[in-house]
């Protein structure tokens, strides 16, 4: 009765798009779409925005110089928040007002998405793939809200289910980001306590952008905890982890997807050797066992940045490929109504970059639900399980 209920809001929803029968569909004319994307260029999580963008534009260009899709070549808007979610709503609004995006497409950081989002799809404007794996990216059903990335709450549930069914941990604790990132993250890891029997011993907090951890370790510490789960992003997840080591204190600890970048590793030295994290794509390492195809991405990456591509400029050339998929599937004749149809069909294969396969439907606009364990060995992430369920 629900997904009936669901389906026919659905329909509704859908009748009231944009088509090309009534009006031009925004962001496309004949000769080219235009697409806009939000990251941090500027503030506490630049070092993930730059690669997502510059992953981004790598293969909107490739696909440009093959000759567009269905002939139409294909053009990026980027504004930068600064991770800041007023300055991320003022550049959606500007973007909005000229008229001229078809979709936005990886915008970057839970606090931005949550704060733009609905100011996107209630425009009319598909809302793709962004680096926020928080469940209101995809839930409620909507027929302009897709995501590709596992959410926090699957992924960490999972995450300390098996930490804790590995290493046998009494004391789970929990340091978060105090916004909807972190609150996120926290119900995973409750959900997956509780399914253990147990709770969290300890729990502590942090504002955005902060630096100095002191306290909130020595809080964790105090507690007696065995494993410190990390809501944090690369930069704090470094800063806390450092601060423990600093106090002579060797607990495990695990963090999100957020920290899982090779930025951790090089900025945190010897101090993050043994850190947990969730891996939703590996890091396009280069070496021996590097097949083929990704040596030749991670030479082209360079060639053109003049930098080692990282995990996220991975993701970020993955979410346009995605999108690049679904513009062919939906035909010459685009419209917003024809591309989300066009994309709930839309299935894809594992590829050189060894992600997992999506999936989308009428009913699940979530193309993935499981992330992997990796720990950093030798300076490096090495992958410890398949996904987890």
């Amino acid at each position: 009765m629900l997904t009936t209920i669901l389906r026919m809001g659905l329909v509704l929803a859908c009748a009231l798009l944009p088509a090309m029968a009534d009006a031009a569909t925004p962001g496309v004319d004949e000769q080219s779409i235009r697409v806009a994307t939000i990251q941090d260029l500027s503030g506490p999580i630049a070092i993930l925005g730059a690669p997502i963008r510059d992953g981004i534009v790598m293969r909107l260009d490739e696909e440009n110089e093959r000759g567009g899709v269905h002939g139409r070549q294909l053009k990026i808007a980027v504004e930068d928040s600064g991770y800041d979610p007023k300055k991320a709503v003022l550049a959606a609004r500007r973007l909005l007002a000229g008229g001229d995006v078809f979709a936005f497409l990886g915008n970057l950081g839970t606090p931005v998405v949550m704060a733009t989002m609905p100011l996107i799809v209630g425009a009319g404007r598909p809302h793709l793939f962004p680096f926020s794996p928080h469940q209101a990216t995809y839930l409620p059903l909507h027929p302009l809200k897709f995501q590709i990335f596992a959410p926090y709450r699957d992924y960490m549930n999972a995450a300390v289910r098996h930490l804790v069914a590995e290493n046998g941990y009494g004391r789970v604790c929990l340091l978060y980001q105090d916004d909807d990132y972190g609150l996120e993250v926290g119900r995973g890891v409750e959900a997956g306590l509780r399914q253990l029997g147990t709770t969290l011993a300890e729990r502590t907090g942090y504002k955005r952008g902060a630096t100095d951890f002191s306290s909130q370790i020595a809080r964790l510490r105090a507690a007696q905890c065995e494993l410190v789960v990390l809501a944090t992003v690369v930069r704090e997840t470094v800063a806390a982890v450092r601060e423990a080591r600093k106090i002579g204190w060797g607990v495990d600890m695990l963090v999100t997807a957020s920290g899982y970048s090779a930025q951790t590793h090089e900025l945190g030295g010897e101090a993050v050797e043994g850190l947990y994290g969730v891996s939703v794509l590996p890091h396009p390492y280069a070496g021996k066992d590097t097949s083929r195809r990704l040596g030749e991405w991670i030479e082209s990456y360079r060639t053109r940045y003049d930098a080692d591509p990282n995990v996220w400029s991975a993701m970020g050339y993955q979410v346009a490929d995605i999108f690049i998929q679904a513009l062919r599937a939906a035909g010459p004749d685009l419209d917003t109504q024809g591309f989300v149809a066009a994309l709930e069909r839309l299935e894809t294969s594992r590829d050189f970059l060894a992600g997992p396969g999506y999936r989308f439907s009428a009913d699940d606009h979530l193309g993935n639900r499981r992330g992997r364990m990796a720990r950093i060995v030798d300076g490096r992430w090495r992958l410890i399980t398949d996904y987890l369920d």
